[in-house]
């Protein structure tokens, strides 16, 4: 999937604007510059950006609420999904936070955020943060039941977890429901068809 079947399914399924275009391909642009010095994406992904990162990413404004407050973003990377969904998002009063403990990452992450003009927050190590959001994503991240345990210890109740995983997502919820079981539901990946997204609720 290249480029412009990507961008067609931003526009015509999950509601990018022009706007929002514009400023992807800027990011991209961005990545793809900086991942010749850093390795913030794997090189053997760059030609495939569109799908693999930024729709991949994109395909979760159809589960958040942007009317809620706030959202963070665990493990950003380089800005994925969070930057992604910062960029779609049109409620002034909806703040995403990007947690990354690499400080090159953090680095990159101010510059895109500064050079796209966005409103969002860069944190460092989620155990030496405040995570004070009603929605957490990640991707990439780590293991679902490190997921949870940050979601139990540190997190704000109550609040709403989405979670991109490979082919293994179901048998890492049997995993990580062995003390205490949370209501969750698993939704296909758009680019993957092994992929699922985990939709779980703490309380």
């Amino acid at each position: 999937m290249q480029q412009l079947e990507v961008i067609n399914i931003l526009k015509k399924d999950l509601n990018f604007t022009d706007q929002s275009i514009l400023k992807l391909k800027k990011f991209t642009n961005l990545v793809l510059k900086e991942n010749k010095k850093y390795n913030l994406i794997s090189k053997s992904t760059e030609n495939q950006i569109w799908a693999r990162h930024i729709l991949d990413s994109a395909q979760l404004v159809k589960f958040i609420d942007f009317s809620s407050n706030s959202l963070a973003d665990l493990g950003s990377g380089a800005g994925f999904p969070g930057i992604v969904l910062e960029i779609f998002n049109k409620n002034k009063g909806f703040h995403v936070k990007l947690y990354e403990k690499s400080p090159v990452k953090r680095r990159f992450l101010m510059k895109a955020i500064k050079e796209l003009g966005l409103n969002a927050e860069v944190l460092g190590d989620i155990r030496d943060e405040k995570l004070d959001t009603d929605i957490i994503v990640c991707r990439a991240f780590k293991k679902l039941d490190y997921v949870i345990q940050v979601s139990r210890e540190i997190a704000k109740k109550p609040h709403k977890l989405i979670i991109l995983k490979g082919q293994n997502a179901q048998e890492e919820i049997n995993k990580s429901f062995k003390n205490k079981k949370y209501p969750y539901k698993l939704e296909k990946s758009i680019t993957n068809i092994d992929s699922k997204i985990i939709l779980m609720n703490i309380s």
